[in-house]
């Protein structure tokens, strides 16, 4: 596979650094990889390894403020930041891939910035597989946390309130231990702001849901230590699309596409998009 890389200006003039892998040909469809909280696009290569070759064309970025791009670790002044900079990418993609399905990949955080771009972008997709959305965090963060999140992120937007269990991630040792060694990854404790932020997205995909009519994918580990699996089952039951499925894998932790039987989960996806390219 061919794999390039760059820089693009994102908002606030930040630095968004992004990476692609192109089959051999032309590719059939392009997958638009949208990454998780506190790591980076370089750690989706289980899905890359397994698209690419079938053809499929990926794309990722690293956030503002994750991997190798510009911005305070984990901070964000509004989630749009997000959103909007996915869209000055995903246009660039598209003028690399005129013509082509693209489909928005996103994980864990990246599913909640996925689910809030198609609030507002899903007539340009053909399609979004989202895994284990951000969208109900799990029950090991005080609620009194969660109220005073708000007025934290008010008065101190920069403040570290939680962190993440890496242990949860997955429950492959290796991939654990992978991930408290990567220096783009980012251990420390996610600021108020962003917290704040990222709630305040998950009221506004649930209130918005019933306009996604697109086809949509939602994978979500049955034992996910991180997340509520509550919050994929809400959003799947919120969006109005007639094409909609959602599969639960009992025993897997956060990371479905790097927990033992990830192969599975792979080769289900893969099954799912190819029935939707040309659609």
């Amino acid at each position: 596979m061919n794999h390039q890389e760059g820089t693009f200006k994102g908002v606030r003039n930040a630095n968004i650094y992004y990476q692609s892998w192109l089959p051999e040909g032309k590719p059939k469809a392009v997958l638009l990889i949208v990454h998780g909280i506190a790591e980076h696009s370089g750690r989706y290569m289980n899905v890359v390894n397994h698209f690419v070759p079938l053809g499929y064309a990926a794309y990722s970025l690293d956030h503002i403020g994750h991997g190798k791009s510009e911005g305070q670790r984990v901070f964000v002044e509004r989630f749009e930041d997000f959103t909007d900079t996915l869209k000055i990418y995903f246009d660039m993609v598209r003028q690399w891939q005129p013509g082509k399905p693209i489909f928005l990949v996103g994980h864990s955080m990246g599913g909640l910035i996925g689910a809030r771009y198609l609030l507002d972008h899903q007539s340009e997709l053909a399609g979004a597989v989202l895994s284990g959305p951000a969208i109900k965090i799990s029950g090991n963060i005080s609620p009194a946390l969660v109220a005073m999140s708000k007025l934290i992120s008010a008065l101190a937007p920069r403040m570290g309130l939680v962190g993440l269990s890496a242990d949860g991630i997955c429950r492959d040792p290796a991939v654990v231990q992978a991930y408290v060694k990567d220096p783009l990854v980012y251990t420390g404790k996610t600021t108020a702001r962003l917290g704040s932020e990222m709630l305040k997205a998950a009221q506004q995909v649930l209130a918005g849901a019933a306009t996604v009519k697109l086809p949509i994918l939602i994978v979500q580990g049955g034992a996910d230590q991180l997340l509520d699996p509550a919050g994929a089952k809400a959003l799947y039951g919120a969006v109005a699309s007639a094409d909609k499925t959602l599969k639960i894998y009992d025993g897997y932790y956060h990371e479905v596409f790097n927990d033992p039987g990830h192969e599975v989960v792979l080769g289900e996806v893969a099954a799912w998009v190819d029935g939707h390219v040309g659609a």
